[in-house]
C-alpha cells in the first residue's frame, strides 16, 4: 500500500500541480505532437519513462554530483535515456517514430524533466523520485491525450487512425474541422483545458 505522501506525489500532478496546466511546462511538445491521438500517447509514455528513470538515477548519485556540474550530469542522464527510447521506437514502432520526428529527441530539453530532476530528484530518495517521475509523466500525458483526442476527432473524424464518425453524418452535411489540425488550434484546446481545470478547482475550494 502506498503511503499518504506517496499518493500525493503521484496524484498531485494530475490537477493542482499539473506541469502543463498549472506550471505551463512542456508546452511546446504539447502543441506539436497532438494532431492525432497515437503520437500523443506514445510521446506521453516516452516522457513518463524517461522522467521516472532519470529521477531514480539522479537520486541514486545525487550525493556524488559536484554542484557546479549537476545540470550537465542531468542532461547526460536524460540524453542517454532519450536515445534508448528513440532506438526502441525506431525498432518497434517506426511509423509513429517518424510522426514524432525530432520531438522525441527534444525530450532532452523538456522543461518538465529538468525541473523535476533539479527540484525533486536532487533532494529525495529513489522511490519517491520514481513516483514523482510517474506522477508528472502521467500529468503531462493526460493533457496530451485530451488535446490529441479532440484534435483528431474534430479535425479528421478519426481516433487512432480509425474513422469513428459514420458516413451518414457526412452525408447529412457534416464536415471535418480542418482548423483543428493546424498548430494554433492546439494552443486554443490547451487553453480550454486550462480553463476547465481552473474552474473545477475553484468549485472544489468553494465546497
Amino acid at each position: 500500500m502506498l503511503s499518504k505522501r506517496s499518493k500525493e506525489i503521484i496524484f498531485n500532478p494530475f490537477s493542482k500541480e499539473n506541469p502543463v496546466l498549472v506550471q505551463v511546462l512542456g508546452i511546446c511538445s504539447t502543441l506539436a505532437v497532438t494532431v492525432s491521438l497515437e503520437p500523443a500517447i506514445v510521446m506521453s509514455i516516452s516522457v513518463m519513462a524517461v522522467l521516472a528513470f532519470a529521477n531514480v538515477i539522479i537520486s541514486l548519485i545525487r550525493n556524488t554530483i559536484p554542484p557546479t556540474i549537476r545540470i550537465i550530469v542531468q542532461l547526460v542522464v536524460v540524453a542517454a535515456l532519450v536515445i534508448m527510447v528513440q532506438q526502441f521506437l525506431l525498432a518497434y514502432n517506426y511509423d509513429v517514430s517518424k510522426k514524432l520526428s525530432v520531438f522525441i529527441g527534444l525530450i532532452i530539453t523538456n522543461c518538465i524533466l529538468m525541473g523535476r530532476l533539479e527540484a525533486f530528484a536532487m533532494h529525495n530518495k529513489p522511490w519517491p523520485s520514481f513516483l514523482d517521475g510517474i506522477g508528472n509523466g502521467l500529468g503531462y500525458g493526460i493533457v496530451l491525450v485530451i488535446v490529441g483526442f479532440f484534435r483528431e476527432l474534430l479535425g479528421s473524424g478519426s481516433l487512432m487512425g480509425y474513422k469513428v464518425i459514420p458516413q451518414c453524418v457526412y452525408d447529412a452535411g457534416y464536415m471535418d474541422n480542418g482548423l483543428m489540425i493546424l498548430p494554433p488550434m492546439a494552443l486554443i484546446v490547451v487553453a480550454c483545458v486550462i480553463w476547465v481545470q481552473r474552474a473545477r478547482d475553484k468549485e472544489l475550494q468553494e465546497k
